[in-house]
Formats: C-alpha cells, structure tokens, sequence
C-alpha cells in the first residue's frame, strides 16, 4: 500500500442516507493507500459513524454540531497535501479528484470541480430556480455552491484555521484572487440541490446571510453580483425561459424576507442543515 497523494476531510451530520454513496464514488478506482479520508460525524444520532468505518474511512466524532468546526477536526487528522474537504452528500469520483490534483500541481493555490445538478425529485418551481441559476453561473464558477474545494499547502495555510462561519466554501473562495483559483472543467461533482421550494428559500436566505457575515469580516468579493441585465440577457436569447425567470425572481425576493426575518429575530447565525435533498 501506497502513501497517500491527499487528504480527504468529510463532515458528516446525521447523513446514513448518503454517507456511503458518497464514499463509494470517491474510492471506486481509486488505487490502495491513494486516499486518506476522514469522515467527521458530528453531533450525530444515526448510523452515520458506523456506516463510513464499514466503507475504510477514518471516523472522527464528536457531540459538536456545525460544519466548521466538523472541518476543522477532520484537517487535524490529515496526513498530507493537498486536501479534498467533500460534502457527504455529494458525489465526486476519482478522475475527476485526480484532475484536481493536476490543477494544484500546476500552481493552483485553490481548485473546485465543476458541479452537475441532479434535478431527480425536485419540484417544478425548484427545479426551474436551479437551471435559471446554473444558467446564471456558467462562465464563472467558483469554489463555493460546488460540494468540494481542494487546497495547496500553502492555500491551507491562508484558510486554516477555519473560523466559526455560515458559509465555508464562500469564506474559502474569497480568501483567494481569481488568478488563484480554479474551476477544473473536467472535473464534475453531482450535487443534489433542495428539493421543496420551502427548503430552496431557506437555502438561499442561508447564503445570503453567510455572505453577509463575509463581508462584515472583510472577506469582499472580487467578481461583480449578479444583477437583473444578465436574466433578461438570457430570456432575450431564449436560454431561460420568462416562466423559469419569474420562477428565480420569486424566490430571490422570498429568500430576502427571510434572511431579514432571521436578522431581526437574531437567528442568522443558527447551524442548520437541509435535509430535502437527502
């Protein structure tokens, strides 16, 4: 058996319904000792632990709920660079980690793959906000809202430790420069967004919320926002259908009086984890 070529840190909250599968992809071809994978299971009471030690991986656990504290724990255990930090409930195979890998022995400080929808079980509206917002995002991809990001030594460096945010990807991408970071074409994660309507609301409030809080830590970002002139671009060209596009705007303006409800109750800040999409 072989020393590894990277790390993998996985946290882990009540995910048994998925937990496995994501290993699966994530070893399936992968050659002996070629990955060191570390399996947070946080504030967990189901089988999640259990399940990811009967898959080889090593279990850390903990009675701590929170995603970054979960990150923080795994990349204790690391045993070298460069690091994978992979959502339990997304799925990444081993070529394309391999072209991750690639990306970062090319000077990447920073890479992320390319993420795939997988739209099976979700609700018309739902379904409609996703396509308008991948649609969105095509040609600027960037570490957050993909699943998995992998870091160079030195990229760990400038992110750990991870402070105690809502959003970790966001705070990772931030902390690096376009010229730093790259989206690899060639390699996809399949992510399975929310599923209800309700839970694409609560998700969006929850992203704006976290990019609040970025910007209050001054961790600014450096490509403009979407705006208004790129939907009516893409209806104008009939990438986005007028349906699709009032679906999205719906939803933005939903996710924005919930952000500001959660403000104004002085629950922006509460850990939570969509469990639609499970």
């Amino acid at each position: 058996m072989g020393e590894p070529v990277v790390s993998v840190v996985i946290a882990a909250h009540d995910e048994e319904a998925v937990i496995a599968r994501c290993l699966r992809s994530l070893t399936s071809g992968a050659k002996p000792g070629e990955l060191d994978i570390i399996v947070v299971a946080n504030a967990c009471s189901d089988r999640t632990a259990q399940i990811a030690r009967a898959e080889r991986a090593r279990v850390v656990e903990t009675p701590i709920a929170g995603k970054a504290h979960a990150l923080s724990l795994g990349d204790a255990e690391c045993r070298t660079f460069p690091r994978l930090y992979l959502d339990a409930d997304v799925d990444l195979d081993v070529t394309s980690l391999r072209r991750m890998l690639t990306a970062i022995d090319r000077g990447a400080l920073a890479c992320s793959p390319v993420p795939h929808y997988d739209l099976q079980g979700v609700s018309g509206v739902a379904a409609r906000f996703h396509r308008v917002f991948d649609r969105l995002l095509a040609g600027r991809r960037g570490l957050s809202g993909t699943g998995a990001y992998m870091l160079s030594k030195e990229g760990h460096g400038r992110v750990f430790p991870l402070p105690e945010v809502i959003s970790d990807d966001g705070y990772v991408h931030r902390s690096f420069s376009a010229s730093e970071r790259r989206s690899v074409e060639d390699a996809r994660s399949v992510v399975r967004p929310a599923r209800t309507v309700g839970a694409v609301i609560r998700r969006r409030a929850r992203v704006r919320l976290g990019n609040r809080e970025l910007e209050r830590l001054g961790r600014k970002a450096d490509e403009p926002a979407l705006g208004m002139g790129q939907l009516v671009t893409l209806v104008r060209q009939r990438q986005v259908g007028v349906l699709d596009a009032l679906c999205f705007l719906i939803v933005l303006l939903a996710d924005k009086v919930v952000a500001r409800g959660r403000r104004m109750r002085g629950t922006d800040a509460a850990w939570s984890a969509d469990r639609s999409s499970r």
